[in-house]
């Protein structure tokens, strides 16, 4: 016999069952938001309780219900009557994010064992070398490829990530917790979207640690495959705190080919060697500038990028690779400026191609066996 066929009840339930909070990306029927709704004469009232009363996304969840729930024959329309959680409600759709539990408390999932999350710090010895380009296009590079990607902006005093990522918006919170915006396919969080205007931040170490960890282990991130760090120039506080709340984070050097920019640069990078961080290798930004008759300008000289490479390889007795090289080009600024990175906005450009490559090898998991269990077993002597 054949399965009876569904209600229209169980319909519009599977219905609204397909619609994803915009910002959590699960299910609003498994988060707790649909309260309830009827049926009559070809009209669908749903009762959709929103996190918090000014919910930016409202309109997008009107949009998206409606379009689910007319798919089904018979609905002609649909009206959306919003609430807004108790706190009671909203502390146990936080729980259900975090796991329940003991997890239902504020940890740092990347630095737990077995988590997934390939952890890439992006870091240069110096400004202007064009990191926080590099970790955007990264980003975007790898969201494009499928894979889960965030991005924290940590540095607090030179945040400039939403900008180039094109983020607008601003976390919406569910109690304690962070719910970041996101571009792209690009989660993003930043210092910079909890401050007014364009104030300067003027903390002092132990505020940038709390800011970092609060943006490791208070914002929902959810299974993310990547997670990337633009941190400050330098060897400063961040650098210092990163090691502690994240000793897993594979550092990535920006350098440009001058021999200034590499000497600090492995200087930067050397910093791994004390706190037993993995380098992952260098990039060579602002390599040289393509002219128009083919040739190539070294406008800021040239080996710089492989010098940083040799240097640290020797450095920590391990090799640290040069991954690539990206040519100086103006689109790559205005790409940024614009708010779509350049191997979005023109994936054909030499630099954006270069980008890509890097991305690439970024996207294939270097597994370790440190801390997993082998299956093997040990046999008593005779």
């Amino acid at each position: 016999m054949s399965a009876p066929a569904p209600t229209i009840e169980e319909a519009v339930q599977a219905a609204l069952a397909t619609v994803d909070d915009p910002e959590i990306r699960r299910p609003i029927t498994e988060l707790g938001m649909v309260k309830g709704f009827t049926v009559a004469a070809g009209k669908v009232t749903v009762e959709l309780l929103l996190t918090v009363a000014g919910c930016p996304l409202r309109d997008k969840l009107t949009t998206d219900i409606t379009a689910a729930v007319t798919r089904i024959e018979g609905i002609e329309s649909v009206e959306i009557d919003f609430g807004v959680m108790t706190e009671e409600q909203r502390k146990a759709l936080q729980a259900t994010l975090r796991g329940g539990g003991q997890s239902a408390e504020p940890v740092i999932p990347f630095a737990q064992p077995g988590s997934k999350t390939r952890v890439y710090a992006v870091a240069s010895g110096k400004g202007g070398v064009g990191k926080s380009s590099v970790t955007v296009n990264l980003a975007a590079a790898l969201a494009k490829r499928g894979l889960s990607v965030g991005v924290i902006d940590a540095d607090i005093y030179g945040h400039s990530v939403p900008r180039m990522l094109g983020v607008d918006g601003r976390p919406t919170r569910v109690e304690d917790m962070i719910m970041p915006p996101q571009s792209h396919g690009v989660k993003v969080i930043s210092i910079g979207m909890f401050t007014a205007g364009n104030a300067a931040v003027v903390w002092r170490g132990p505020m940038l640690h709390r800011a970092l960890q609060q943006f490791l282990a208070d914002v929902f991130w959810g299974d993310l495959d990547v997670l990337l760090l633009d941190l400050p120039p330098g060897t400063g506080d961040v650098a210092i705190s990163l090691a502690q709340l994240l000793p897993n984070a594979e550092i990535l050097v920006v350098t440009t080919p001058q021999t200034a920019a590499a000497e600090v640069a492995e200087r930067a990078g050397a910093i791994a060697l004390q706190t037993h961080q993995r380098l992952l290798g260098v990039v060579e930004n602002m390599s040289w500038l393509e002219l128009p008759d083919g040739s190539r300008m070294e406008v800021f000289g040239s080996g710089g990028g492989q010098t940083v490479a040799d240097s640290l390889t020797k450095t920590v007795g391990a090799s640290v690779p040069l991954l690539g090289q990206v040519p100086l080009d103006t689109r790559v600024r205005e790409a940024g400026d614009a708010g779509t990175p350049i191997v979005l906005a023109e994936p054909s450009a030499a630099a954006a191609q270069a980008l890509d490559a890097v991305a690439d090898r970024l996207a294939v998991r270097r597994e370790s066996l440190v801390g997993k269990p082998l299956g093997l077993t040990v046999n008593a002597r005779r």
